[in-house]
């Protein structure tokens, strides 16, 4: 059974900003989507992060820094078991679907170390993987499709409802149920699996990374550098 026939494990974070460096995680859901798609099993956390929620932020999930503040968990210890879900989820070899994965697991990582936690990647045996990120999917299956890849457009490209964008139980759910269309459509990742499906997004995401910024470098900024690595941008680069 394919890949895309098996349940799925979708992963999101809602932060305060953009920045996997000094951005921090303000909500957090795994949740378990299965093909039959019934509602799906949900873990969430809400934290208080430590610092002042942007107005922009809040503006795109939601949650100010009072609300934070007044409801949510500890940074710290909601991070462990953040981390722990995602760890034994890997482990178990069950795909966990990430949209821009590089992005939410590199900020993971980077709040594991500013809590002194131990980090993802040092807790798995196989290495951070099998991730499935729908955005490197999509851009390697479709890759001279014009518009658009967010999450939205691609959920509306793939037929995928999403009715609450920016909560990150609605956006994990999306974005594996968005994987596993992407996986009923195309025949050249249908039939991998999950660990070589993993590996050819490692390389894709290179591939990708190495595009633009020759394009970057071709028409605005000559000296402009696009990270290659994929799902995690390792620690001090």
């Amino acid at each position: 059974m394919s890949w895309h026939q098996e349940p799925l494990i979708g992963f999101d974070l809602e932060t305060t900003g953009t920045d996997i460096e000094t951005d921090r995680i303000v909500t957090a859901a795994v949740v378990t989507v299965d093909p039959a798609e019934r509602l799906p099993e949900a873990r969430t956390w809400l934290l208080d992060p430590g610092v002042t929620i942007s107005e922009e932020a809040t503006a795109i999930h939601g949650i100010s820094t009072e609300h934070a503040r007044l409801h949510g968990e500890p940074a710290a210890s909601a991070i462990e078991e953040i981390t722990s879900a995602v760890s034994e989820v890997l482990n178990s070899g069950t795909p966990l679907v990430v949209m821009n994965a590089r992005y939410d697991l590199s900020l993971l990582d980077r709040e594991c170390r500013r809590h002194g936690i131990e980090p993802l990647v040092e807790r798995l045996r196989g290495g951070i993987s099998p991730i499935i990120d729908p955005l490197v999917l999509d851009k390697y299956v479709d890759r001279y499709r014009k518009g658009k890849r967010n999450l939205r457009a691609l959920c509306e490209h793939y037929g995928v409802q999403l009715d609450d964008a920016h909560n990150a139980v609605a956006d994990a759910v999306a974005a594996a149920r968005t994987a596993r269309r992407m996986g009923e459509k195309h025949s050249a990742i249908r039939g991998l699996a999950p660990v070589d499906l993993h590996d050819l997004q490692v390389r894709t995401a290179a591939e990708q990374a190495a595009s633009l910024q020759r394009y970057l470098r071709r028409t605005s900024n000559p000296e402009a550098t696009v990270e290659p690595a994929w799902p995690v941008v390792p620690h001090g680069r």
